[in-house]
C-alpha cells in the first residue's frame, strides 16, 4: 500500500464546491492501492455551509488532519479574506510536521486556493517527496480581460492583484509538478502553449465522479427540500450551482425562450416555477442574485425564484430529486466543464442543459443520452440559441429519462478514483525508476 497526503483545505462537512473530488474518492482510494491521509483546515474557518451529512459518506477509519486559521473577520479589516492568506502558515507547518514524521510517496493537492500548492515545490525539495496538482479551475485567466466580459470579482483592483501573485505561481508550481489533473480539456492547452517548456504528457483530464453513495445516503436520510413543496400542483424545474455574467448568454436565450412558450400555451407555463440556488459563493449581503435580473428583462420574472446563497450538500441533491426537470446553463467560456452536471444525471429527472459547443458537457450528455444539450458559439445571438432551446424543450412534453448507464459508468466516483491511482502510480514508478 503507497501512502498519499492530500491537501484539500476545504473539506467535509464543509459544502465547498472543490471539496468533493477528494471527499468522493476516499472510499475507493485503498482498493486503488493507495492509503490517504487528509490534510484540511477547520471547516469553521471555510466560507461555505456545512453538511453534517457529508460525515457519513467518508469511510470512519480515514486520518483527516485539521488546522486553524487567521479568523475571517479579522483579515476583512485588511482588506482581504481569502483561505490561501488565512491558513497557508498552518497548512505549511503541518504539513512539514507529517511529511518529516511518516513516509509520504505523493503529495495531492485538490483545492481551487491555487496559492497553496506553492507548498509542493518547497515540500519536494525538502522531503524529496513529488507532487501532483488538482486544477478544478483555471488559475491565471484572461476571460475577464476579454473585451464584453462582466466585471471581475471582487473588483478590478483586487483581481489585477490576485492575477498578478498567479502569474507568478502558477508557472514556478507547474513546471515543478509531477503532474496535473484537469476537469478540462482546454486547460492543457491553453497552459502549454502559454508555457513551451510544458508538454500534454504532464496533463490527465478527469472530472469529477458521479457521486452515487451520496445519492443512496440521500434516501436513507428523509433531507427535507427547503426551497419547495414538490406536492403544491406546480410545475418545479430546479437548478444548484454558481451563476454569473458568463452565464448571461445561456439564461438570456432561456428566459427569451420561456416567455414564447408562455405567449403560446400560457395554461401550462403560468404553472411553472424555476428555481436557482446557490448561485453565488458570497456570504450575506454580498450575495447577489445575477438570474433574475435577466429573467425580469424577458417577462418570466414572476416565474423564477433565485437565492443565491448555497444550501447544505444534501438539501441540494433533495431539489434536485423533487424538481419536475432540471436546467442547466453554462459559461460562455469554451472551457468551462460542469462538474456538477452528474449529480443532475444520477436525479433522473428530465435535463436541459445551454453550454457552448465546445464544452465536454455536451459531449458527456450526448453520448449518455443524459439529457437535451443546446448549444451555442462564442458571441452568438442570444435571440438564436433562444429559437434552438425552444425547438428542442419547449415545444413538446417534458422527454422521458432514457439515460444509457452502460456509458456513463466511467464517470462514476470509483471509475474516476481508480484512474486518480493511475495517475499516481505513473509518478511515483517514474520517480522510482
Amino acid at each position: 500500500m503507497k501512502h498519499v497526503l492530500i491537501v484539500a483545505p476545504r473539506f467535509a462537512p464543509s459544502n465547498a464546491a472543490d471539496s468533493h473530488r477528494v471527499r468522493q474518492s476516499l472510499p475507493y482510494y485503498r482498493e486503488a492501492g493507495w492509503e490517504p491521509v487528509v490534510l484540511a483546515v477547520e471547516p469553521d474557518e471555510v466560507a461555505a455551509p456545512q453538511d453534517p451529512l457529508l460525515l457519513d459518506t467518508l469511510p470512519s477509519d480515514v486520518e483527516v488532519v485539521r488546522v486553524g486559521a487567521v479568523p475571517r473577520a479579522m483579515t476583512r479589516r485588511l482588506g482581504f479574506g481569502s483561505l490561501e492568506a488565512r491558513s497557508l502558515y498552518s497548512l505549511a507547518k503541518a504539513g512539514r510536521r507529517l511529511l518529516r514524521e511518516r513516509s509520504f510517496d505523493l503529495v495531492f493537492f485538490s483545492t481551487t486556493a491555487m496559492t497553496i500548492t506553492a507548498l509542493g515545490p518547497h515540500w519536494e525539495r525538502t522531503f524529496d517527496v513529488p507532487f501532483v496538482i488538482d486544477l478544478q479551475d483555471p488559475w491565471l485567466s484572461d476571460y475577464y480581460d476579454r473585451d464584453g466580459a462582466p466585471p471581475p470579482p471582487g473588483g478590478p483592483l483586487k483581481y489585477g492583484l490576485i492575477q498578478a501573485v498567479s502569474r507568478r505561481c502558477e508557472p514556478y508550481v507547474l513546471r515543478r509538478a509531477a503532474h496535473a489533473i484537469t476537469v478540462s480539456p482546454a486547460y492543457p492547452e491553453t497552459l502549454t502553449q502559454r508555457y513551451g517548456d510544458l508538454t500534454s504528457d504532464l496533463f490527465t483530464v478527469l472530472p469529477f465522479g458521479a457521486p452515487e453513495r451520496d445519492f443512496e445516503i440521500l434516501r436513507e436520510s428523509r433531507t427535507a427540500n427547503p426551497m419547495f413543496d414538490p406536492a403544491d400542483g406546480l410545475e418545479h424545474w430546479a437548478y444548484v450551482g454558481r451563476a454569473g455574467g458568463d452565464m448571461e448568454l445561456a439564461l438570456d436565450a432561456l428566459f427569451r425562450a420561456l416567455a414564447e412558450a408562455r405567449r403560446a400555451d400560457p395554461d401550462r407555463y403560468g404553472r411553472l416555477r424555476l428555481h436557482f440556488v446557490g448561485t453565488s459563493y458570497a456570504e450575506g449581503d454580498r450575495a447577489e442574485k445575477t438570474v433574475e435580473p435577466v429573467a425580469v428583462r424577458h417577462g418570466v420574472g414572476d416565474l423564477v425564484d433565485e437565492r443565491p446563497h448555497r444550501i447544505p450538500y444534501f438539501e441540494a441533491l433533495q431539489v434536485l430529486l423533487d424538481a419536475d426537470a432540471l436546467v442547466v446553463p453554462g459559461s460562455d467560456d469554451p472551457g468551462y466543464t460542469a462538474s456538477k452536471l452528474y449529480p443532475y444525471v444520477l436525479a433522473r429527472r428530465p435535463l436541459l442543459a445551454v453550454f457552448h459547443e465546445s464544452s465536454s458537457v455536451v459531449d458527456v450528455i450526448r453520448r449518455t443520452r443524459a439529457g437535451v444539450a443546446v448549444t451555442f458559439t462564442s458571441g452568438e445571438a442570444p435571440a438564436e440559441v433562444a429559437r434552438r432551446v425552444g425547438d428542442a424543450w419547449f415545444s413538446k412534453p417534458l422527454p422521458d429519462v432514457e439515460t444509457d448507464w452502460e456509458e456513463f459508468g466511467p464517470y462514476t466516483a470509483r471509475s474516476l478514483a481508480h484512474r486518480q491511482a493511475v495517475v499516481f502510480d505513473k509518478v511515483v514508478s517514474h520517480r522510482h525508476g
